[in-house]
């Protein structure tokens, strides 16, 4: 029987249940747009995301969805982001203020002084692993750490690219095995499992990736080093930095609290916010900087005029204002996001995807498929965790198999891809606080790009894929297509 788009009455909380080919019409639209866009007349994505958003709400009216359904799902799409939208406001003001202070100068000195351009990017990625780890959270490692990273990186002739993969390397295994990461505590918590538990599990995909990720980054680091910056430019950078700045271990002190702020669980938009005004109170007390300055260089940036290329590129940044063009992006983002869910296209899509899951392996893939797939149309992390362990959590157990394979396959996807897609909240994020686009630091972000891949290869050797006991498997109709009598494992379990 034809599927019509909206069939017979529905509940007011039941979402709407419309055709596969009406579901696929505004993907298909988007990703055409944005290949003009982006690709071709090399403009942001803002329009293309508006215009998929328009042609999606009116797929949904038509199929008799209420406007005043899709406006709440739009309203709720940008709830979400206000937290995300907010913090990066506040990362642009701190940036603006961590350059005037002399913070990030005294961060970039004491690293071109300590650190080899050949080990540089396992340095990187090990730094951010353990600030990671500590505060369970990239965005606040990026904000702080982060920043200064990239600085050192530029002046050692190290591409802002392969930089900020390094950086996001780390600091994304580090939030991902991190008990205090909200992702981590919330990905079990859909899938129906426990925290250590999740924890423990994750090592078999995050572990190797990491580990390749820094043998990648040893081995790229001894070919850079021929080609980095000479020791005399690398020595005119710092002499002009210590001319024009107080370089002080005192200066390291906002970087010190916001750091421990975060330790303590404050959250991160005050912790941040404590760090940008010490920024501009050491400005002036270290610094010798007027009000005006502090306050320009919190809402429009700093701008530095040495006459030194290097060093003007490298501190001529940040500011409230470099932040509004993302703010834009991921409210756009989320609006498509929000129609899309409101409408029920996400879900229908979601659906067809896990049709034909024929075996654990096949199953773990379409799990993967649908986080990534998420994290492109919804651009929220949190939706590409929640929404596929919803819908996957009963499969699961259907098929014999602890919930922690899914907490786990939610996380190698969900968290771990959010960073490489430009729209969604988190790679919007990383790329405008490192100064990097996301197309350029994606290639080189190895742990994101291994952690899905082994996940996969692991689904489908079985290889710790764990099975629940035999007396909590759901008895009843085989789920995702699996033949009766196949059993729990599939084709190609252990």
């Amino acid at each position: 029987m034809k599927e019509s788009p909206h069939q017979g009455h529905r509940p007011p909380d039941e979402p709407p249940r419309p055709s596969l080919p009406l579901s696929l019409l505004p993907v298909v639209f988007l990703v055409a747009g944005l290949g003009l866009t982006v690709a071709w007349l090399k403009q942001p994505p803002h329009i293309p995301l508006i215009l998929a958003t328009a042609l999606a709400s009116l797929l949904a009216r038509a199929g008799g969805q209420p406007w005043q359904d899709l406006l709440d799902g739009i309203k709720r799409g940008i709830t979400v982001a206000l937290p995300a939208c907010l913090i990066l406001m506040i990362i642009g003001t701190l940036i603006g203020t961590w350059i005037l202070s002399g913070v990030v100068p005294t961060l970039i000195v004491f690293g071109l002084k300590v650190v080899s351009p050949s080990y540089f990017l396992v340095t990187a990625c090990l730094v951010c692993v353990i600030v990671s780890l500590a505060t369970g959270s990239s965005w606040s490692t990026a904000g702080t750490v982060g920043i200064a990273l990239v600085g050192i990186a530029e002046t050692l002739g190290i591409s802002r690219g392969l930089a900020a993969g390094a950086i996001l390397s780390g600091a994304y295994f580090g939030d991902k095995m991190s008990p205090l990461s909200d992702t981590t505590n919330l990905a079990p918590a859909v899938a129906g499992t426990d925290l250590f538990s999740h924890v423990r599990h994750m090592v078999f995909t995050a572990g190797p990736s990491l580990l390749i990720a820094l043998a990648a980054y040893l081995v790229i680091g001894f070919f850079f080093h021929a080609g980095g910056a000479e020791p005399r430019d690398i020595a005119a950078i710092i002499s002009e930095l210590e001319l024009r700045f107080e370089i002080h271990w005192v200066l390291l002190l906002p970087l010190v609290l916001v750091i421990a702020l975060v330790l303590l669980r404050v959250p991160a938009l005050p912790a941040l916010l404590v760090g940008a005004i010490l920024g501009g109170i050491w400005a002036a007390v270290v610094q010798g900087a007027t009000l005006t300055e502090i306050v320009r260089a919190a809402q429009s940036g700093y701008v530095s005029t040495t006459g030194v290329e290097g060093v003007d590129k490298l501190l001529s940044r940040g500011g409230l204002e470099s932040m509004m063009s993302t703010v834009a992006l991921i409210l756009c983002a989320l609006s498509f996001g929000g129609v899309m869910e409101r409408s029920g296209f996400l879900q229908r899509l979601a659906r067809w995807v896990m049709d034909g899951a024929r075996s654990t392996g096949s199953l773990v893939l379409r799990t993967l498929l649908t986080s990534i797939g998420m994290n492109v149309l919804a651009a929220d992390q949190y939706m590409a965790i929640v929404v596929p362990g919803r819908m996957y959590r009963e499969a699961y157990a259907a098929r014999g198999l602890d919930p922690k394979n899914l907490s786990r396959c939610l996380e190698d996807a969900g968290t771990m891809t959010s960073a490489l897609v430009p729209w969604n909240t988190c790679g919007a994020y990383m790329s405008t606080t490192l100064g990097v686009s996301s197309f350029a630091y994606a290639p080189f972000a190895f742990v994101l790009l291994l952690n899905p891949v082994i996940s996969a290869v692991l689904g489908y050797t079985g290889w710790t894929m764990r099975r629940l006991d035999p007396a909590h498997v759901l008895a009843g109709a085989p789920v995702g297509g699996v033949p009766p009598g196949e059993g729990p494992g599939g084709s190609d379990g252990p």
